[in-house]
């Protein structure tokens, strides 16, 4: 049982996983999360977030850890660090090569694995390409305006840079997968998108 949300920032992934998550009795694994922390590998490094190969040496020799909401990098807590606007800035273009995005993907599904198959999934190729043939697919979007103020401590124009840049990417793009509920949150409260990700859920189970 694994539920996959997709969607761009700001579209309410995070809330919505977290308490679907909670409700369903479900860990819940935020996919993002390890992609900046491969992004803080590579920066620690220095490496150039556009060179694959720098990229790629980094996140491979890298521990990287994900467990209650908290990243954990070489065996340190990194929970916080990944927030930075550098790492905003540079986890577009490092987790657009295909090799890192390898390594993290089996990262992505070996924590499914370890924690019984079942999970609320949250990231933007979960429903495509990490886990397509999860039982229930979601993709949440919102308005642009809408997003921008959700994000108020994230620059919109760089928010909705990443969104094109990771839309238009060779390899996993930002889409919906063709099974997948599109849901609007524009209009919505984070109480009847809940609502209706668990209600999903538990017509699939019964």
């Amino acid at each position: 049982m694994v539920v996959a949300i997709d969607g761009p920032g700001g579209a309410g992934k995070s809330t919505v996983a977290g308490r679907s998550a909670e409700l369903l009795g479900l860990p819940h694994l935020d996919t993002g999360a390890t992609y900046r922390a491969a992004t803080v590998a590579a920066l620690r490094c220095g490496a150039d977030p556009g060179d694959p190969d720098a990229v790629f040496a980094a996140v491979a020799a890298a521990d990287i850890r994900y467990e209650g909401g908290q990243v954990w990098l070489d065996g340190e807590d990194i929970t916080v660090a990944p927030l930075s606007s550098e790492v905003a800035g540079a986890v577009s273009a490092g987790a657009a090569h295909p090799e890192v995005r390898r390594i993290i993907v089996d990262l992505q599904r070996e924590w499914v694995g370890e924690h019984g198959g079942k999970a609320v999934v949250e990231g933007r190729d979960i429903g495509t390409v990490v886990f397509p043939g999860a039982a229930v697919k979601v993709f949440l979007t919102a308005r642009p305006e809408i997003r921008a103020a959700r994000r108020a401590d994230e620059d919109p124009e760089a928010m909705e840079r990443r969104d094109r840049f990771d839309s238009s990417r060779e390899t996993s793009p930002l889409r919906p997968a063709e099974d997948a509920l599109v849901i609007d949150t524009s209009d919505l409260s984070i109480e009847d998108v809940v609502a209706t990700v668990v209600g999903l859920v538990l017509k699939d189970e019964y």
